[in-house]
């Protein structure tokens, strides 16, 4: 077999990447800063990271660590090692203005507000705890003497299970992308349908992706590995690779006002419950068992194509925006007629899927949990009682371009008020209302309906706030130990 269709080393990935660690439903990500870069290695060296090859009985616990680029260079990363990653991970989430107009942090989710992710309150490293059982035993085994004198703890994010439902009520996690983990995909060219199964390299450096290529990455010369600790670079054998089996992670501390949505969707049916419930599917793109508003045969084995004019799922609505399932070859008007119709700009059953780029090219892998009291749509309609915490979701995703992947969903999906057609709205979850390019807020929301005029619900309030992110990179195991003993560029 070549090194260009080897399998995956499974005991050199994070597990997260594989497994999500669904069963461990007890979590808590730990965000520090590096105190002492000496103490912080030898914790790194024995840290006793999760890997993603399958063990019987599986792990009780878990631990997976990632790095920002600042926690790297603090770690003692070189900075030709350093330059080799991509410009988004290097500047940050937070790190220039122009990215956080197009992430959407603006307004009330403006970085200047966050709680965590920028200036000293940046963290280093993210080690994110999983337990079946007992998480603060496992805490306490992780946080060792050697760690409490390495590292400073600027936040704890703890969450909750919700058994799959997310804050505001809906079954949650339902479309994930399938990943080719033992490469035996052919063909990663353009696809002519809408494809579930993707190349591993949109989720793990070092293997090619879904232009079968492979995305610019540290590597290193041998003479900088003495120990043989990395692995060689498939499309640059003489070289180490640094980042493979390595992957981006993004997280975003998404707070959500839970009793804000129940109350602007109880105002827009006229306390109608069933009207309530309806309009709520409608902003999300599904029922709250997870059904999708389409004649499909399961949970995620469908897509949009039977509904180009969002007459069943609304062309705006969450999930739609999220994932459009489009392929490579939007439908075009043939024949006489049809050219005539495109010429004089008429729509036609192919128009919006033209306006959408395709999706394979820009999924994510997503990782998150949520935090908070859970709160249900009938007691979020009564008055809140003093001190109430707050409640969202620690937003985690994989990806291993985080521009065409993680940032582009979320500026030319979520947060673009033309997607798909659209004009003067946002994602009605994630949207932040305001105006773009001093036109009118985005605060208004389409539902088509067959044979009549649409309805527009108007004056969304924005229902989730960021407060607080960070890039991080998920270095494989061999990387980490090579990080632990210096990662020193020596060439």
């Amino acid at each position: 077999m070549s090194s260009a269709s080897s399998p995956v080393v499974f005991e050199d990935v994070q597990g997260l990447v594989r497994f999500a660690h669904a069963q461990l439903t007890r979590a808590l990500y730990l965000l520090v800063r590096v105190k002492d870069a000496q103490l912080a290695r030898q914790w790194c060296a024995g840290a006793p990271v999760t890997s993603a090859e399958k063990t019987q009985p599986p792990p009780e616990n878990a631990l997976q660590l990632a790095f920002t680029a600042p926690g790297l260079k603090a770690l003692g990363l070189s900075d030709s090692i350093l330059a080799g990653f991509s410009e988004e991970f290097l500047s940050g989430m937070a790190g220039n203005a122009n990215r956080s107009r197009r992430l959407g942090d603006i307004g009330a989710s403006d970085p200047a507000a966050w709680t965590w992710g920028r200036g000293t309150q940046l963290p280093h490293m993210a080690a994110m705890l999983f337990s079946r059982d007992d998480l603060e035993g496992w805490r306490r085994t992780v946080e060792t003497a050697t760690w409490n004198s390495a590292f400073e703890t600027i936040a704890r994010l703890s969450t909750t299970d919700l058994g799959g439902v997310e804050p505001f009520g809906f079954t949650d996690g339902v479309s994930q992308p399938e990943i080719d983990w033992m490469r035996e995909r052919s063909d990663v060219n353009e696809q002519a349908e809408y494809a579930k199964v993707l190349a591993l390299g949109e989720f793990l450096l070092g293997y090619p992706n879904e232009y079968g290529q492979y995305t610019d990455r540290p590597l290193v010369d041998p003479a900088a590995d003495p120990a043989n600790e990395l692995l060689p670079a498939e499309d640059q054998p003489a070289l180490r690779d640094f980042a493979r089996n390595g992957t981006y992670l993004v997280l975003r501390q998404l707070e959500q006002d839970v009793r804000g949505f129940w109350a602007f969707l109880d105002r827009s049916a006229q306390s109608d419950p069933a009207v309530r419930e309806e309009l709520g599917a409608a902003l999300v793109g599904r029922r709250r068992d997870g059904r999708p508003l389409l004649d499909a045969t399961g949970l995620n084995d469908f897509t949009y194509e039977g509904d180009p004019d969002g007459n069943l799922c609304p062309l705006g609505a969450h999930i739609r925006r999220a994932n459009p399932r489009t392929a490579d070859f939007p439908v075009r008007p043939t024949g006489l007629l049809g050219r005539l119709a495109m010429r004089l700009g008429i729509p036609t059953p192919g128009f919006r899927r033209d306006l959408v780029a395709p999706s394979r090219l820009h999924r994510i892998l997503r990782r998150g949990r949520e935090y908070g009291e859970p709160l249900s749509s009938e007691n979020a309609l009564q008055s809140a009682p003093p001190e109430e915490g707050p409640r969202g979701l620690h937003f985690v995703c994989l990806n291993a371009n985080i521009r065409r992947q993680f940032e582009f969903v979320q500026d030319a999906w979520l947060m673009s008020t033309k997607f798909n057609g659209l004009t003067g709205e946002g994602d009605p979850l994630l949207g932040n209302r305001l105006s773009i390019a001093g036109g009118p807020p985005s605060d208004g929301y389409s539902i088509a309906r067959a044979g009549r005029p649409a309805r527009k619900l108007e004056g969304l309030p924005q229902f989730v706030t960021v407060r607080g992110g960070s890039y991080f990179f998920m270095p494989g195991i061999r990387a980490l130990r090579y990080l632990a003993r210096g990662g020193r560029d020596r060439s």
